[in-house]
This record gives structure tokens, sequence and C-alpha cells, in this order.
């Protein structure tokens, strides 16, 4: 236990050391608060945190992009002088029938008022201009979908594949296109996503301005690049990171503050709490809380759902030529999104590997999860061999398989109801992490980080120390985007006020 004297700081514990958790943590210790981060694992990062094989080869938790609009991000690299990422990369899609679509670095090309460069700049190998011009009825839905609470209303109870049918999306277009989008950035099939998520999600990476599509990667993994110097910094600061400290309970005052977090045998007093966990592992602390399952918003948490995420790696006996070092696949299960890197370009270790290091992830991976790593490597090189000719002929002198079960937010139809915002009803404990209901309008990885400076902008806030943490927004929409959303907003003000409320939302 953690003894605190009169003249101590202000105590924040801090549940959960990802992109959120060490994001509070790192700006409340440079605050002046005591802030103690507890990690359930045995190293910081959540799903980015990278280890060795018992060879000693490097693997990590999939492999996970920085795109364009991640400035948040960036300027924190910046910040803790870092050169973790690599130059800006072009990508492919593939399917069983071979290479479908590759993308430019869209930053470099003429650019066009939204959504143009995104439509005409990919070059598509198979799917016809007459499908691609059927996504334009899209855009009012686009423009209508502006993040706040009231469009996440209207849209989370739908699902992506009835939005696009009711747009007039061709179905080679929805097949081809947007249902492989969905299935590497919101983790699912359309039919299993909410509308609300998928139009969030396509708007901030793909749509909003040409280059947000554009993405670097980490030199190697997330864990040895960014997060331990992170975790560094955090310590000189005076922040303290604990490894190996499960949480299992909240202790509540007669008032309904809370006063420590329990970690079986160990109480950490606290004069604030900020949850940073994933949804699987906050619906773990939730079911072995009597404080928090008092509370209906935490019990609900038990109608949120989470998606198996498996991650491969394989080490072959010889170089084989890869043309673009990050590639996206669809076709090869029904349900399931997978994506797979050229390591040798991407990570520095393997750049002078004599042979190819691949890294391939497979997301809602459910038919994959009970397999065997033999199974799996051998359905991993078929599937690369179908997109790459030359990969048949290699051999796979080592591999690691990864599985990550119930690993990354579900965004299905009507989960937007019972995702929490960041200020719960316990005044002094606040919620981070890429599934809270924020309306800063980022996605994943950066929506983490910067829901953990929204909590400790909150925890400053309350006791009124030190700075808050700037947060930048996202890039303002364009002129005409913008004009569309005015206009339409206004039009629905003028519908609220003359027509009686009774269509669905």
């Amino acid at each position: 236990m953690f003894a605190e004297s009169p003249e101590s700081p202000k105590r924040v514990v801090v549940v959960g050391a990802g992109w959120a958790g060490l994001g509070a943590t790192y700006h409340l210790a440079k605050q002046g608060y005591d802030a103690v981060l507890l990690e359930a694992g045995s190293h910081p990062g959540g799903l980015v945190a990278g280890w060795k094989t018992a060879g000693g080869r490097s693997v990590e938790a999939g492999i996970h992009g920085f795109w364009y609009p991640y400035k948040n991000i960036f300027g924190l690299a910046d910040e803790l002088e870092l050169s973790p990422f690599t130059p800006w990369t072009r990508s492919a899609q593939y399917s069983p029938a071979g290479l479908e679509v590759e993308s430019p670095i869209f930053q470099n090309e003429p650019l066009l008022p939204t959504p143009l460069g995104t439509f005409l700049y990919p070059q598509f190998r198979r799917l016809p201009f007459i499908d691609r011009l059927s996504a334009f009825p899209m855009l009012y839905a686009l423009i209508d979908f502006d993040n706040s609470h009231e469009a996440w209303q209207r849209y989370d109870s739908i699902t992506a594949r009835e939005l696009f049918k009711q747009y007039g999306v061709s179905a080679r277009l929805y097949s081809d296109a947007f249902n492989p989008m969905l299935l590497v950035g919101l983790f699912a099939p359309g039919e299993q996503c909410s509308a609300a998520a998928a139009l969030g999600m396509l708007y901030y990476f793909i749509l909003a301005h040409q280059p947000n599509f554009d993405v670097v990667w980490c030199r190697g993994t997330v864990g040895d690049r960014i997060f331990r110097p992170w975790v560094e910094r955090i310590e000189k600061a005076g922040g303290t990171v604990l490894s190996d400290r499960r949480v299992s309970d909240l202790i509540l005052d007669d008032t309904g503050k809370a006063t420590a977090v329990v970690c079986g045998d160990l109480v950490f007093e606290a004069d604030a709490v900020i949850f940073a966990v994933g949804i699987t592992g906050m619906k773990k602390i939730v079911s072995g809380s009597p404080s928090l399952q008092s509370r209906p918003e935490f019990r609900n948490l038990n109608n949120l759902g989470a998606i198996d995420v498996m991650a491969t790696r394989l080490w072959c006996d010889r170089k084989v030529a890869i043309p673009r070092a990050s590639n996206a696949c669809f076709g090869f299960d029904a349900t399931t999104g997978w994506t797979f890197f050229d390591l040798n370009s991407l990570h520095d270790e393997w750049r002078d590997e004599p042979g190819t290091v691949i890294e391939a992830d497979f997301y809602h991976s459910n038919q994959l999860m009970p397999a065997s790593d033999e199974e799996v490597v051998a359905t991993v090189k078929n599937y690369i061999a179908t997109c790459i000719p030359g990969f048949r002929e290699a051999e796979i002198i080592d591999s690691s398989v990864v599985r990550l079960s119930q690993a990354v937010t579900h965004f299905f139809p009507g989960s937007y109801q019972y995702m929490l915002p960041a200020q719960t009803s316990i005044e002094n404990v606040f919620m981070s992490g890429d599934w809270i209901a924020n309306r800063h309008g980022s996605w994943s990885q950066e929506k983490a980080y910067v829901t953990g400076l929204e909590a400790a902008n909150l925890v400053i806030d309350r006791f009124g120390i030190g700075s808050k943490a700037n947060i930048i927004p996202v890039e303002p929409d364009e002129p005409h985007i913008d004009f569309g959303r005015k206009l339409n907003q206004n039009l629905r003000e003028i519908g609220k006020a003359f027509l009686p409320d009774f269509w669905l939302p």
C-alpha cells in the first residue's frame, strides 16, 4: 500500500498501460501528480507491446499503422525525441484472383476536393468504373453523420451493409471495396458492423482529406521503439509504472467516491482513478467488483463485445520480392479480413536478414483460433503464395502464432448506447480507450491516446492543479463538406419545428 502524507500530491491510479493509460499517466506526472500506472501484463503496452520468442526473435500482437491524421501521436514522438516511423508507404490489396488495387501516397498527388482524390488516384485492376460511381449517393450519409451524439443514435441501430444497400452501392463495390475496408478497419464484416462506426471510421481514415489514407509503420515493435522510452520518461517525471498488477476491485467511501484500487492483496489509495483498458479487460474488472456492479452503466458493459485477432510471423529461407510493404486482403474467408507485411522493408531488425520475414494478421479470426500452429502456418503460406506466387517455393524456417481472444472492440449495431463517456457516475472515476464515446473524431490508436489525455484533463479540472494537455483536434472539414453539414443541420432543425417527431431516428 502507498502511504500518503498531508503534503503528498494528489494520487491518481491509472489502470491499463496502453496508449490511453500511458498518455494519461505521462501528462499527470508532468503536472506534479502522484501518478501510478497498473498493468495486468508483464510489460506495458497492451495489444501493441512486443516481446521476444524463446529463440530471441521479436514478435508482437499484430502490426499497427500510424495514419496521416494521427497528429497527437506524431507530436508525442517529437516530444519524446523519437524517430520510430518509416517513411510514408504505398499499399496494395489482394483477393484470391490476385492484385486488386494499388494506392499511391496521396499527399504527393495533386490535391482534389474530398472525396475525388480517394476516388480517382487508386489504381483498380478489376473494379469497373460504373461500380465506383455507385458510391456517390453515400456522400449524403457522410455529410449527415457529423460524429455528434444524435448522429450516432441515428445510424448505430442499422448495419453497415444495410446502409450501403440503402444508398444504392453496387454489390461489386460493396464486396470488393467497402466490406474489405470494414474487415481490416472495424475488424468485422459489414453485416456485423454499426453503420455509425463505419461512417466514422471511413471518414476519418479515408474520406475527410485526401492524405488521410497515407500511413507509416513502426521500424520495429511499438514496445521497443515507443513504449519503453516513454515509460522511462514517465518514471523520470515522477510517475510509477507497475506490471503484473491485475485490478480486481474499486473501493468507494460512504459518499460514493473512489478511495482505492484493489489488486488482489494489494490496495492502492487514490484521489482519482482512470480506467484505460479494453472492453474485455473492463468487463473482467466489473465481474469481480461489487462496487462497479452496483452501477447500471458498468453492468451494461456486459452488452458489449470484442473480436478475435490472430498475429502470425514467418521466417523464410530465401528472399521473395514483395512489391508493396503493406497489403490488405479479402475474399479468402467470408467473414475474415487480413493483412500481410514485408518486415524486411519495415523493421530495421530484419533489413539485412538473408531470408524474407512476413507478418500476417487476421481479424475476426474465429475459425482460425482452434487450429494448430502447424495448420495456421500452412494456411498463411498458402494465402500469401496466392498473392505473391514466388512465395510458393520458400521454406518456413521459423514461425510465431499469437492468438488474441476478444482483443479488439466490436462496434456492432446498437453498441453505442452501452459505451461509456469519459466522466462516469462516480465523480472521481474516469474512462479512456478507443471504445469510449467522445467527440474528437479520431479512431484506433490515436483515439486511445486522445481519450487518455482527455481523462487527464478531467482530473486537472477536478483538482485545479496543473495545466491541461493540449489536444490537437482533427483537421476541420473541407469547405464544401462544412457547407453541406450546416445546410443539412438547418434543414433538420426546420423539419423538427414543423413536422411531428414520430419517425425512428
